[in-house]
């Protein structure tokens, strides 16, 4: 059983939007940081942002000021607001929780591909 589920992910046109959903059980949710990465091909794989189970959020300098993480306490789900999307956010997005800040968490979902166009 995969324990983050993302969705929400697909074809965009440069400066337009995306939300990219991750759904978890309660007690990961509730008991975790959670957060997102991308990865392309080639290249590590990075931290996008993060929310800590207070609400505290961090995001990568390349996506500051467009992107948006929020969390649905009620829904068990991690959002992905994404304004503005540039060719460079092309990648597949993993949700990821884990229970320390700053630290990459051990559970992982499968990805979503989010596709920018020019």
């Amino acid at each position: 059983q995969v324990p983050l589920v993302e969705s929400g992910g697909g074809l965009v046109q440069a400066g337009g939007s995306l939300r990219l959903s991750c759904a978890a059980s309660r007690i990961i949710f509730s008991t975790n940081v959670m957060g997102w990465y991308r990865q392309v091909p080639g290249k590590q794989r990075e931290l996008v942002a993060a929310i800590s189970i207070a609400g505290i959020t961090t995001y990568a300098e390349s996506v500051k000021g467009r992107f948006t993480i929020s969390r649905d306490n009620a829904k068990n789900t991690v959002y992905l607001q994404m304004n503005s999307v540039k060719p460079e956010d092309t990648a597949v997005y993993y949700c990821n929780a884990g229970p320390n800040w700053g630290r990459t968490g051990l559970y992982w979902g499968e990805g979503t591909l989010v596709t920018v166009s020019s």
